[in-house]
């Protein structure tokens, strides 16, 4: 059986294709265009792998199930975390090192290494689970020591933090996401 590729390099493979389209359109529409498109694009396809985890996660989704997931991310020493707080709700943690940001950093894509990474985060709940949430008020590629992640998932109508089966995502709305 195949190994799936760590996300870290298929973030590495995406970059440099995203980076001749980002550039493509820079010249033809702008950068406040280019940004914009490359923005929504790559928030649509966070929804859409999330949408693919989810639809994997045994007994559906919850924050369990999410937490399970996370070493995706972190495989390859992808990031460096430090647990704050968890219990059946919350899922506190910062990310002390990301080899991300420095990835784009290097590939001379700091500029949109947000728009790559970083949005997607927020993207990812959407498609996950509508009841996850994550608020974020800084990080790495911005500048900070580090990032904050904050995950809380909201209860069920009866109190619960149970799992459910979360259907596919519909179409992405137009606005255009804010960069962390």
């Amino acid at each position: 059986m195949t190994q799936p590729l760590p996300i870290i390099e298929r973030r590495r493979i995406e970059a440099e294709l995203l980076r001749e389209v980002y550039e493509t359109l820079r010249a033809a529409h702008g950068t406040a265009e280019a940004r914009r498109v490359i923005a929504e694009s790559v928030r649509r396809s966070a929804i859409a792998q999330a949408a693919r985890f989810a639809a994997e996660a045994p007994g559906g989704t919850s924050l369990q199930s999410f937490v399970d997931i996370q070493s995706h991310w972190t495989a390859e020493d992808a990031l460096e975390i430090e647990v704050v707080g968890r219990d059946e709700t919350h899922f506190d943690f910062n990310v002390t090192r990301c080899r991300y940001a420095e990835m784009y950093r290097e590939m001379g894509l700091a500029e949109i290494g947000p728009l790559l990474s970083c949005q997607r985060d927020g993207a990812f709940c959407e498609g996950y689970d509508p009841r996850l949430h994550m608020r974020r008020t800084q990080t790495i590629m911005g500048g900070a020591s580090h990032c904050d992640f904050r995950y809380r998932y909201a209860a069920a109508e009866d109190g619960s933090a149970a799992a459910t089966p979360v259907p596919p995502p519909g179409p992405a709305p137009d606005n255009e996401p804010g960069a962390p």
